[in-house]
């Protein structure tokens, strides 16, 4: 196995292409435009740029944006960050994602010119259907980007959010144009742990394809900062506050316990529920934390240092089983 900074890499799926276990999440990159109105603060460009900076630092290889994220903004922000801390295309792994809404499956094609524009000379090494919506159907969204991958415009193929019958649905699709499914990325959490029981991660696991885990912290919330000064929740945007407000009670005794272990490792809480995610499930999971300050990626690196025992794998596991 590959590694970076002495850090294990990683089959994307079944390609090629070896990734971090984490990634860097880039939808708060938008600068507030797009879906991340209400949901992150404008991160200023050279907060930015020490994000990235920080990421490559600690080791992570790979950034997972979208043209959804401000429209572009994010996507060019990366290549920008990328650029200036002299990294070459050869270097680094870029995920990016079409947008289905209000569109078939044509604009995957016709849309890719501008996705390269926005990435400045990076390779689009996954290229992923961004929610399973659109005027399309599965058949001609993966056939688009099989035409792509032959076309040498794309590295690999992925979805986002698709359910265990349109993840498979994708992959019978794409072997028949002898390619396979790279990815699934879908909301993963240890307080939401629903692709354990729908079928989302055995799917996976028999199909040879990645689960990436987006909001592995649950919008900070494992971060047991809240719980410790619910008076923080005010200073977050109108979305984030009210969705945290509700679950603090109900997280309490799962987040004491990530704090005693973190203790015992000389961690944080958030770096213990990443690690567990990173490696309850074998190899099948990555996760990618967003960071919308340099603190917060230099943290997010931290989970891939240290070891959980099978015990301390299975007490959180016990406690975080209700969130199934």
């Amino acid at each position: 196995m590959s590694t970076t900074n002495n850090l294990k890499l990683r089959q994307l799926g079944q390609t090629d292409i070896l990734i971090s276990p984490i990634g860097l999440g880039c939808w708060q990159f938008s600068e507030g435009q797009g879906g991340a109105r209400g949901s992150w603060d404008p991160v200023s460009v050279e907060e930015t740029n020490g994000i990235v900076q920080a990421a490559l630092d600690g080791g992570i290889n790979w950034f997972d944006t979208a043209e959804l994220y401000g429209h572009g903004r994010s996507e060019r922000a990366i290549a920008r960050a990328l650029k200036l801390a002299g990294k070459s295309d050869s270097e680094v792994i870029v995920a990016t994602k079409w947008n289905p809404l209000g569109r078939t499956a044509r604009s995957i094609g016709r849309t890719i010119g501008e996705r390269q524009e926005c990435l400045n000379g990076y390779t689009i090494d996954l290229h992923q259907i961004h929610v399973p919506v659109g005027f399309t159907t599965r058949r001609s969204e993966m056939n688009a980007m099989a035409d792509l991958v032959e076309a040498g415009k794309i590295r690999s193929i992925g979805i986002s959010n698709f359910s265990a019958r349109q993840m498979r649905r994708a992959h019978e699709v794409l072997l028949t144009r002898g390619m396979r499914l790279a990815s699934n990325q879908v909301r993963y959490n240890l307080l939401n742990r629903r692709i354990e029981t729908n079928g989302v991660l055995d799917t996976a696991k028999e199909l040879g394809v990645t689960i990436i885990g987006y909001s592995p912290l649950d919008s900070g919330l494992l971060t047991g900062k809240f719980h410790k000064n619910p008076e923080l929740l005010n200073s977050r945007p109108f979305l984030r506050r009210s969705q945290l407000r509700r679950r603090i009670e109900s997280s309490r005794e799962l987040v004491n316990a990530l704090e005693n272990i973190a203790q015992s490792h000389g961690v944080t809480a958030s770096q213990v529920a990443i690690n567990w995610l990173l490696n309850f499930h074998g190899d099948t999971v990555v996760v990618i934390p967003g960071a919308s300050k340099v603190r917060h990626a230099e943290q997010n690196v931290g989970a891939m240092t240290f070891t959980l025992s099978d015990a301390e794998l299975s007490r959180i596991d016990n406690l975080s089983k209700q969130f199934k």
